[in-house]
């Protein structure tokens, strides 16, 4: 599978930004405007339990700011279907969520929650978003999330991110070497694979390069980088950088 890589930006953390504060600045809907200007093909957004960032106020406005499809993380909970089924974003992705946690920590365990997740895939489904399960680059995530149907995983790349800071590509190699088999995997079961955490300039390039990954979610960095070259300069850097790597 080739061809060009889509990149969605997750601009939770411009309202992580505005909530220290209060108040209504920087507003995560210019933020919307400027990744669709910069090259962005889609816009993450996680409404999160305890609303640390992303607000039910925002889902609205994000949606007026821009056209670029809606990417939905939440949480595998009746709140959260209830919210994502009238809000009907284009995608909606199962995450796990801790109120501890100051970021993801680690994919979801669909085997174990089967039973929990089959039910809000099957309503997410009926409802017109097109379902996505963030998961660790497993066989057996793999194989549970082919027989609750999802159309999509996102490939939880946080480990590679540990790695390669630990010591760089060569430390990464076998976390990319799980990421490249789950992604073929996937492929073969008919879900399309995307990824996404810890994902930066210095080692999404490799990431990139996996040729049946159709999709990256990146935000944390292009958030940070922002601070010292501009969100436009960094989703556009991010943007050649993915670009380079498909070749």
């Amino acid at each position: 599978m080739t061809g060009r890589l889509r990149l969605g930006v997750n601009i939770d953390h411009v309202a992580t930004i505005r909530n220290a504060r209060g108040g209504a600045h920087p507003d995560p809907m210019r933020a919307a405007e400027i990744a669709a200007a910069a090259g962005a093909d889609g816009i993450t957004i996680h409404l999160r339990e305890d609303r640390r960032h992303i607000r039910d106020g925002d889902l609205d406005a994000i949606r007026a700011a821009t056209h670029l499809p809606i990417n939905l993380e939440m949480a595998a909970t009746e709140e959260m279907t209830e919210i994502a089924i009238r809000f009907r974003p284009h995608a909606a992705c199962i995450v796990p969520e801790r109120r501890e946690e100051r970021t993801t920590e680690g994919g979801l365990n669909v085997a174990g929650l089967h039973n929990q997740i089959a039910p809000i895939v099957s309503r997410l489904n009926e409802a017109g978003a097109r379902v996505s399960l963030f998961i660790e680059p497993d066989p057996v995530q793999i194989a549970v999330a082919e027989v609750l149907g999802a159309p999509v995983v996102e490939l939880h790349t946080g480990r590679y991110a540990e790695l390669w800071i630990e010591g760089g590509a060569e430390a990464a190699a076998p976390e990319l070497e799980r990421l490249k088999l789950a992604a073929a995997d996937a492929r073969r079961r008919g879900i399309e694979p995307h990824a996404g955490h810890g994902l930066t300039f210095e080692n999404v390039g490799p990431v990139a390069a996996i040729p049946e990954i159709a999709e990256l979610n990146i935000g944390h960095f292009l958030i940070g980088e922002a601070i010292f070259i501009g969100l436009d300069a960094a989703i556009r850097e991010m943007r050649r950088r993915m670009d380079e790597a498909r070749g």
